[in-house]
C-alpha cells in the first residue's frame, strides 16, 4: 500500500496576503520581491505553531483567490507550495513529510502546520499509476520517463481535480525538487490545452494537491512516484 498522509485539519492561521507563486525571474525582479516579502510575513505568523508541532511535520496551505480570477486556469498549487515549504525547511532545519494545498475563490488564505498523520486505505480517485524514474529530475529525460509510463492513462473529465503524489526516494534526495518536473509530465492525466506543448498540462485544474515523502535507504538515483487522481465533487471542493 502506498504511504500517504491525511490533509491537516487543525487550527488554521489566517494569512495577511495571498501566497505568492514560485518564479524564475532575477532576484531583484518585482515578482521575487513579492515572494520574499510574503515568506517573511508568513514565517512570523507560522513560527509559533511550527515550534509546537512534533515531527513528522505536515504543512497545508489554502489559497484564496479573488472571484475575478479563473479558478481552474493557471494558479498551479505546486507553485504556491514550493516557496513556503522550502523557506520554512531552510529557516528551521526541519523538513515536511507531507505538504497539502487547496485553492478556492473565497479570497482568504490560510496555513496549517501540524504533526503528520498516516492515512488509512488508498487515496480516493479514479486513476492510480506507479512510476519508476532513473533520470535526473532537472532533465527532460525525467519528464519523458513519467510521460511514457502513463501511456495507458485516460485524461480526467473536465472540472476540478484532486491529485496525490507519493515520492519514494533515497535518504539524501531533496524531494521538493521533484514536484514541478513531475507535474509538468502529467498531461496524460490532466490533459493539455489545444496547441500547448507536451510539458504544459492543465494542472491549474488541481484544486486539492497532496504531496507525500517516503524514504527507502536502498534507493540512490531512482525515484518511485505513486499517482492518484480524480475529479472533485462541488461539495467536497467547497469544504475547508
Amino acid at each position: 500500500m502506498t504511504l500517504r498522509y491525511t490533509m491537516p485539519d487543525g487550527d488554521a492561521v489566517l494569512l495577511s496576503a495571498r501566497p505568492s507563486q514560485a518564479g524564475w525571474d532575477e532576484g531583484n525582479h518585482p515578482s521575487q520581491v513579492r515572494v520574499r516579502a510574503f515568506l517573511d510575513a508568513a514565517d512570523e505568523l507560522i513560527r509559533p505553531a511550527l515550534r509546537e508541532a512534533p515531527d513528522p511535520l505536515a504543512l497545508r496551505v489554502d489559497v484564496g483567490l479573488p472571484p475575478s480570477v479563473p479558478l481552474l486556469e493557471h494558479q498551479e498549487l505546486d507553485n504556491y507550495l514550493l516557496p513556503i515549504a522550502g523557506h520554512l525547511s531552510r529557516r528551521t532545519g526541519r523538513g515536511f513529510v507531507t505538504v497539502w494545498g487547496t485553492k478556492d475563490s473565497t479570497g482568504e488564505s490560510f496555513v496549517r502546520v501540524a504533526r503528520a498523520r498516516p492515512a488509512e486505505g488508498e487515496a480516493p480517485g479514479t486513476a492510480a499509476h506507479h512510476i519508476r524514474t532513473t533520470a535526473a529530475c532537472d532533465s527532460t529525460a525525467f519528464k519523458h520517463q513519467i510521460h511514457d509510463q502513463l501511456a495507458a492513462a485516460t485524461v480526467l473529465p473536465d472540472g476540478p481535480v484532486r491529485l496525490e503524489l507519493t515520492f519514494t526516494v533515497g535518504p539524501r534526495r531533496n524531494w521538493l525538487t521533484l514536484w514541478k518536473p513531475t507535474m509538468d509530465a502529467l498531461s496524460r492525466v490532466l490533459g493539455r490545452n489545444l496547441g500547448a506543448d507536451q510539458w504544459n498540462p492543465r494542472d491549474g485544474r488541481v484544486v486539492q494537491l497532496g504531496l507525500h515523502l517516503a524514504v527507502d535507504p536502498t534507493l540512490i538515483f531512482e525515484t518511485l512516484i505513486d499517482i492518484t487522481a480524480g475529479t472533485v465533487a462541488p461539495a467536497e471542493h467547497a469544504a475547508r
